[in-house]
């Protein structure tokens, strides 16, 4: 059977027996520590508790971020979509621009019953595209103070975004008739260019059938 163990019959005054002692205190001390520190018999309702109230509030702020990002790219969409409208209704064809704003004050200055005369176009890159521009036309114009001003007002209402930028009138000696130069602004648009490489580009691979007419003509000259 056996023996009952007893503290007073060890002898402290041994080393070992201290050292020993004293190495079972720090091991205790470990556990103890390693308890409180990883919970291996799981935390306490509180604990529990108050974990869930952390995962649900980093849950809920990740859901509001979530949103905000959806909102903001809505928002960026919108802005694209609107943008490109807009320059489809107010920025012309590079390739139709002279027809088509060429017809445009034509029939504006018919309706408002003044002379239209021949212009001048100057473009002018705008600062930071390459596929927009800003043309200036150059117009000289003749007709009654009261024609000129209804001319202005239907340019001013153009749905073609043309932009009245200066007019200068002279009277002429007789009767009521003005001439006016004028300087309108519109703005184009430029179409991509098509980077594709041109047909005939695919034909230089057969200049290297060229090299076997000499190795024909060479094969005589070896059995000379």
């Amino acid at each position: 059977m056996p023996r009952n163990f007893n503290l007073s019959s060890l002898k402290w005054k041994d080393p070992r027996v201290a050292m020993r002692a004293v190495l079972g205190v720090l091991l205790l001390a470990n556990l103890v520590a390693a308890v409180f520190a990883f919970k291996p018999f799981g935390g306490g309702a509180d604990d529990l508790r108050r974990d869930r109230n952390i995962l649900q509030q980093q849950l809920t702020l990740l859901e509001k971020q979530v949103a905000k990002s959806k909102k903001l790219v809505e928002k960026i969409e919108t802005a694209r979509s609107q943008g490109d409208q807009f320059l489809n209704r107010y920025f012309t064809d590079r390739r139709i621009v002279t027809s088509t704003i060429q017809g445009e004050l034509e029939q504006i200055a018919k309706e408002a019953g003044i002379t239209y005369q021949p212009t001048t176009w100057t473009p002018e890159p705008i600062e930071g595209s390459d596929t927009l521009s800003m043309w200036t036309i150059n117009a000289g114009c003749q007709g009654t103070y009261a024609a000129l001003s209804k001319f202005v007002n239907l340019v001013d209402k153009s749905p073609r975004f043309l932009i009245m930028e200066s007019m200068v009138a002279a009277p002429q000696q007789t009767g009521q008739i003005l001439n006016v130069t004028i300087k309108v602004d519109t703005f184009v648009k430029e179409q991509a260019t098509d980077a594709s490489p041109e047909p005939e580009a695919a034909e230089p691979p057969a200049t290297p059938a060229a090299p076997a007419a000499p190795a024909a003509t060479a094969r005589p000259g070896a059995g000379l």
